[in-house]
């Protein structure tokens, strides 16, 4: 597992040992990347279930300014510092132990993220509520992208109306993985502006 391209091109990362976590595959990692490779500089990133946080540092490595991960395993984080060190990226990273739901809840408004990760474990099949956890923290900013990797294709219909605050940018299917990018489109305030 390697760093594909951008300013750490060529690093190769850590992973966890073991088969808890499952790390993206090379090339479902080219397809997400090859779809947002114009879209990521100066975006902020959260990635929400870090793993060995190598779908943030990707970014990072290709413009993205900050990267803030998320993993309910010490583990995980402990290996996502490592892999940060390697890149030349950690002082450009914020690292939380916590599972999403907690995170998702104590997070305030002011985070403000413009590039979001969401690739839990698929026997969690947790995408569409972490998903609808987002909209209700309100995290992320008008014109997000949320990259959601699952082994269930029919995302949308779990969101249901939420469905109708996102663009899709893309659906496509690698094996048993599948990609949905989706790009928030806001919410009005009462004077009609985006927030």
């Amino acid at each position: 597992m390697r760093i594909i391209t951008g300013k750490a091109k060529g690093v190769r990362l850590a992973t966890l040992p073991g088969d808890a976590t499952r790390p993206t595959s090379e090339r479902v990692k080219e397809a997400i990347f090859s779809s947002l490779q114009f879209d990521l500089e100066g975006r902020r990133a959260l990635d929400l279930f870090a793993g060995s946080g190598q779908l943030g540092l990707e970014a990072l490595s290709r413009g993205a300014v900050s990267c803030t991960f998320i993993d309910a395993a010490p583990e995980a984080i402990a290996v996502v510092k490592e892999n940060a060190k390697k890149t030349g990226f950690f002082s450009d990273c914020k690292y939380l132990i916590s599972d999403y739901r907690s995170y998702l809840r104590k997070a305030g408004k002011g985070e403000g993220f413009s590039l979001i990760f969401i690739d839990p474990p698929y026997a969690l099949d947790a995408v569409a509520d972490a998903v609808l956890r987002i909209l209700a923290a309100k995290v992320a900013k008008p014109g997000c992208l949320l990259v959601c990797e699952s082994g269930s294709p029919d995302l949308l219909a779990k969101l249901g109306d939420a469905a109708d605050k996102f663009d899709v940018q893309k659906e496509a299917r690698y094996g048993i993985t599948h990609i949905t990018l989706l790009r928030y489109k806001g919410e009005e305030d009462e004077e009609g502006e985006k927030t």
